[in-house]
């Protein structure tokens, strides 16, 4: 079923050379960079933290999996809106462990997999389900990256400034350029690039300050959260509530590009390893980057080109990926450097990611032919989509519970159950 014609120029199994291992991880490194640090940098998580979380996420998918998927694991935007909201509302210690939460999850998913198989997931989680719960995520987080873009000041929404406007406007148009017009490596990296040419532009502009940069110190711990040093760990059975619908939708992302590196690398590691072994790694990935305060981890579709292009599936070089990635975390003046990015250049690339993110969840709808002439899928996908763009929650208490689930959480819940719900016709029944 999976045959690649392409010859590997190394195997999942083969070394290289260090000279080309080094060089080669500094690849897969660049690749997933800009999208694993606009995740913290949006949510206010320390920078640091989700470059150790992606990396040492990324060994143990690798130890998970016994050495067999080459899969680079980085910062999930399918969670940014819900962190930012629960950071808000909540103390920081409920919101770390309702992330925690997410990954146990996986984990219960994974060994719920090992033993009655995959089907029933497919059940739950249908095209017509996922497609608008992926737009909502996109057109939900669409007010970010525009106020990012507009404003000196994104969360109050004041101090309109063209300057900045510019600076996301050459950002953006940098990364469209890289993703259009050129091909190979540069191609596969266009957020990195259109990062640092608007950081450029943004120094010309007179908006960047490099105070953090010059008191930083080269080699400095880290900035992560300690449990009950930096926080004490608290339950909040409502906000797990909250997060907890969201991994719905990153465990079909996980299927979904498991899919992907099967067709590139030839092999089927649904059935070796095993489709819940890597389901497992993603989620112990996820369980140990929330304790240090990194964004939750998932499997990222830049690596997964790189597999492709270079045709080079060796996990030394994964590997090699996630220890740099460890390393970079320790130069304190490359975390301060990361810091002083102005706020338009995220803006810029976010326009696009973002953008990129809902495109996907309508790709889906399109490619898997849901029809929406019929009801049942009109229904569903409406009622989704209105839910999550409109931010609908709902508030209440159940004893001594307060539950509060809303925007994408609320949405995906009601997509799965009137999916459960409502009924198919004889074809649609006759497909499964």
């Amino acid at each position: 079923m999976f045959n690649n014609k392409l010859t590997p120029i190394y195997d999942v199994h083969e070394r290289p050379a260090f000279t080309n291992l080094l060089l080669l991880s500094f690849q897969h490194l660049f690749a997933m960079f800009g999208a694993t640090v606009l995740v913290p940098y949006l949510t206010g998580l320390p920078v640091s933290a989700a470059l150790i979380g992606s990396g040492v996420g990324t060994l143990l998918y690798i130890l998970v999996t016994k050495g067999q998927i080459p899969a680079y694991l980085g910062s999930s935007f399918a969670f940014i809106a819900a962190i930012i909201a629960a950071l808000k509302g909540y103390e920081l210690g409920s919101v770390l462990i309702a992330l925690f939460a997410s990954g146990l999850f996986y984990v219960v998913i994974s060994m719920i997999i090992k033993f009655i198989g995959v089907q029933w997931i497919f059940k739950v989680l249908p095209p017509v389900v996922v497609g608008p719960v992926i737009m909502v995520i996109g057109l939900g987080l669409a007010p970010v990256a525009v106020n990012m873009a507009m404003y000196e000041d994104s969360n109050a929404m004041t101090g309109y400034n063209m300057t900045y406007i510019v600076v996301a406007m050459i950002t953006l148009l940098t990364t469209l350029i890289c993703s259009v017009y050129f091909k190979g490596i540069v191609r596969l990296i266009p957020v990195l690039i259109g990062i640092i040419v608007g950081y450029m532009s943004a120094i010309i502009f007179g908006i960047v300050d490099f105070d953090p940069v010059i008191q930083a110190k080269w080699f400095d711990w880290p900035d992560i959260y300690v449990p009950f040093l930096s926080y004490t760990p608290t339950i909040d059975l409502g906000l797990i509530a909250m997060i907890i619908p969201i991994t719905f939708v990153t465990i079909s992302e996980h299927i979904g590009h498991q899919m992907v590196i099967n067709q590139v690398v030839g092999r089927d590691f649904f059935v070796k390893p095993g489709l819940h072994r890597s389901l497992l790694g993603d989620g112990l990935a996820t369980m140990f980057a929330s304790i240090i305060g990194a964004p939750p981890n998932t499997t990222y579709g830049e690596n997964i080109g790189v597999l492709a292009i270079t045709r080079i599936f060796s996990i030394f070089v994964i590997g090699g990926a996630a220890i740099l990635a460890i390393s970079l975390a320790y130069i304190g003046k490359f975390t301060a450097l990361i810091s002083t990015i102005p706020t338009p250049v995220m803006g810029g690339v976010s326009i696009l990611l973002f953008g990129i993110i809902a495109s996907s969840g309508l790709k889906m709808l399109v490619d898997e032919r849901i029809d929406l002439n019929d009801k049942r899928n009109l229904m569903i996908t409406s009622v989704i989509l209105v839910l999550g763009i409109g931010k609908a929650y709902l508030d209440f208490s159940l004893g001594e519970i307060h539950l509060n689930i809303e925007g994408m959480a609320l949405a995906a819940t009601a997509g799965i159950v009137m999916n459960l719900i409502l009924p198919k016709t004889v074809e649609e029944e006759s497909n499964e």
